[in-house]
């Protein structure tokens, strides 16, 4: 019985021996280290963050090569809510027939828009609905529209040019100069400045320019040196 005894308790040994050098060896050959970034990504998506650092194009520069066409085209994901041709229907969304140019949240054959919109205030004009395109709910807050923007800045131009043809034919502005920055949608009164919203003659400084032939240097520094040169 004793001889029995120990090779049972031999072979048992051996066998939790044996499951746990198999678990050890397994470990090591399916070890992987923890990744850099948790997570996986998700097509389609942009990283938050990704183009914090980009400077936003003003439309007005996309605006005189925008294609029609393709604005047309990009429009498709609007044609679920909306009609653009003129006496078209309303639908989960207004008829967009003659918006560019017209007051924001008013007419449209008395579509119930949102308190958000109406309160916006002033016309649909090629910032604001570059604006409005980008984000409607940073637009106007609370908006009950539900689509999430256009991230592609010449897909907003391509479409707000077609729906410039659609009824409104506004003139398009004039391009920015090279390296203006994107126009604020709110813009100060005119004459302030932007930013201190402040008399632009109070912000001047020292940026007049030399009449032809004045001197480039200060004049009552070379009348100094000319008293220390006696």
């Amino acid at each position: 019985m004793d001889n029995r005894t120990n090779t049972i308790a031999g072979w048992a040994l051996a066998a939790c021996g044996l499951a746990l050098g198999l678990s050890i060896v397994g470990g090591m050959a399916f070890h992987s280290e923890r990744p850099e970034k948790m997570g996986y990504p998700i097509e389609g998506v942009e990283a938050e963050g990704a183009a914090g650092g980009a400077a936003e194009v003003p439309i007005a520069t996309l605006l005189p090569t925008a294609d029609v066409a393709k604005g047309a085209e990009v429009f498709k994901k609007c044609a679920a809510c909306h009609t653009v041709t003129q006496g078209g229907a309303n639908g989960i969304g207004p008829n967009l027939y003659g918006t560019l140019g017209e007051g924001i949240g008013q007419g449209k054959g008395g579509f119930a828009f949102s308190d958000a919109l109406k309160g916006v205030g002033g016309n649909w004009d090629f910032d604001k609905m570059n604006a409005w395109l980008t984000s409607p709910r940073k637009f106007a807050p609370g908006t009950k529209m539900t689509f999430a923007g256009l991230g592609n800045a010449q897909d907003r131009a391509n479409v707000i040019a077609y729906l410039n043809s659609q009824g409104s034919n506004l003139p398009l502005p004039a391009a920015p100069a090279a390296g203006a920055a994107a126009p604020a949608v709110g813009k100060a009164p005119e004459g302030k400045d932007s930013v201190t919203n402040t008399d632009a003659a109070n912000n001047l400084g020292n940026t007049g320019t030399p009449a032809s032939g004045a001197p480039s240097v200060d004049p009552n520094a070379a009348v100094e040196g000319a008293k220390a040169g006696k």
